[in-house]
């Protein structure tokens, strides 16, 4: 049974443009994960019958580190080389999330976030932009471009803690938290391998946009539905 939890949330709006940001594990785990896509397709459009819409922009996975670690064993790479390895992955991944979405979706992937969209479709998915920015980044600059008031975080953790519960005991899961505080647990500055629940960066510019961000596991994806719908859910709501 999955705890649930009651943060202070907004309740659904006709219309109300999410911006969803899919991290790459879910994706490519290993190979890419049918499943998971077949439980998105079809929540992410019941959602949409139901008046959302949605921008979606999703990271690399492993099809991004195998490449990287693969380039990194041949020569020395720097961190510019790095991200745009990422980048290119997470521009393949949105091009399956595109076509998937067919008939739903913008027809061109974004690549610039910032740039105007023009777009009656209920779904835009978008990718990469630029060395120097993680897909969090991006999805911000997405949801202040579009306008959105939240941004859920779909990764494989289900809750912001203290500290990692994987190597302190005591950390202690954050159900709400304020974005202050948030920024006190992760690091300042963002690199292409920062393992953090939400880029440094990205913090920064939600905070001063008074963005929302629930970060949730996405392979539990009845969470996901459940905050959408306004209803108590596992996961962590920053504000």
């Amino acid at each position: 049974m999955h705890e649930a939890v009651t943060p202070c949330l907004l309740m659904p709006s006709t219309h109300e443009r999410i911006v969803v940001s899919v991290g790459g594990s879910l994706v490519v785990p290993d190979s890419i994960a049918v499943d998971f896509l077949t439980e998105f397709k079809a929540l992410v459009l019941e959602k949409v019958q139901r008046g959302y819409s949605f921008a979606i922009i999703v990271g690399g996975g492993k099809t991004a580190r195998r490449y990287q670690d693969a380039a990194s064993a041949l020569t020395t790479l720097s961190p510019q080389d790095l991200d745009w390895l990422g980048i290119h992955s997470t521009r393949l991944n949105a091009q399956l999330l595109r076509n998937i979405f067919s008939g739903y979706a913008h027809p061109q992937v974004i690549h610039n976030p910032t740039i105007d969209i023009e777009s009656d479709e209920p779904i835009i998915v978008a990718a990469g932009w630029r060395p120097g920015c993680s897909t969090d980044y991006d999805a911000v600059l997405m949801a202040k471009n579009l306008g959105a008031q939240r941004l859920v975080n779909l990764s494989n953790i289900d809750y912001v803690y203290t500290a990692d519960p994987k190597k302190d005991p005591a950390a202690k899961k954050l159900e709400t938290v304020g974005w202050t505080d948030f920024r006190k647990l992760i690091p300042e500055t963002w690199d292409p391998g920062l393992s953090s629940p939400f880029d440094p960066v990205a913090a920064k510019e939600a905070q001063e946009l008074g963005l929302e961000v629930a970060i949730m596991n996405g392979a539990h994806l009845e969470e996901f539905s459940k905050y959408l719908d306004g209803k108590p859910f596992k996961g962590t709501v920053i504000s």
